[in-house]
């Protein structure tokens, strides 16, 4: 039960994160760099997710803290912003509002229950299953229609390394994370991925020869010897189980760059 219960934690997290991305990039194409400031909500409400922000940086001894102030908004803050911006491609990629705003309160409804740990029943558990699935589609089916004009392939919506290295939707897909490691390091990858057919996908991580593709979207790599050099390349990937792909082998790829040193003399 547990299980469950996380991954309906995980559905909510990743369709907020998948909203999170798609405004900041809009609304900076739109507003500019001051977009936070003219996003809609009230400056009591912006108060609000620069006070999170600081409790998080307390919390967060490593100092690896997230740093786009959208992070810290509710979902009733997305659907405000939503609600004001209305127009273009908020509404070319998610439909119509009315629908929206039901899918959302649903959601934020139900994400209370959720947040305190109580069990959600069956149905519910399955509704947020659909509106955040839904959701994470069309927005990938728009991405696709805009970047390959085809509503085919899957897209990466965000990648996360243990090391604190980001990438979210309209960011670049090659990350420098300006990082020094040493063999023997471990490096996990999280992935968050939609295919607009909603058909699984698998996962992977080219560093080396042979690709191994997996249907877990956690990726593990412990860096070895061959890995050593001062511009070390990971691409995660993703591809459907489908025959015909966006990049011949796989449908989409993030690339994190590194530094990896040689092992320490003296064996340590």
């Amino acid at each position: 039960m547990d299980n469950e219960v996380m991954d309906i934690t995980q559905e909510l997290r990743d369709t907020e994160n998948a909203l999170r991305d798609f405004i900041a990039v809009v609304l900076h194409n739109k507003l500019g760099d001051q977009w936070v400031e003219n996003c809609g909500v009230s400056d009591e409400r912006l108060k609000q997710w620069k006070e999170r922000q600081a409790v998080e940086k307390k919390r967060q001894k490593s100092g690896i803290v997230e740093g786009r102030l959208l992070y810290y908004a509710d979902i009733y803050d997305l659907r405000t912003i939503l609600k004001k911006h209305w127009s273009g491609e908020f509404s070319d990629a998610l439909g119509e509002w009315k629908t929206m705003e039901v899918w959302l309160k649903e959601l934020e409804k139900l994400r209370d229950p959720d947040a305190h740990r109580r069990e959600l029943l069956p149905h519910q558990k399955h509704l947020i299953a659909g509106i955040s699935g839904e959701i994470r589609t069309r927005l990938v089916r728009y991405r696709s229609k805009q970047e390959t004009s085809e509503d085919y392939y899957p897209r990466i919506e965000s990648v996360r390394d243990s090391l604190g290295n980001v990438f979210s939707y309209g960011e670049s897909g090659s990350i420098n994370t300006e990082m020094r490691l040493r063999v023997g390091d471990v490096i996990e990858y999280i992935v968050t991925a939609t295919d607009p057919m909603g058909e699984s996908l698998e996962y992977s991580i080219w560093s080396e020869y042979p690709h191994k593709w997996q249907d877990s979207n956690i990726l593990n790599l412990r860096l070895t010897e061959k890995h050593v050099g001062k511009r070390v390349l990971v691409l995660v990937a993703v591809k459907s189980q489908r025959k015909y792909h966006a990049k011949r082998d796989f449908d989409d790829v993030v690339i994190f760059n590194y530094e990896v040193l040689p092992p320490r003399s003296g064996g340590g």
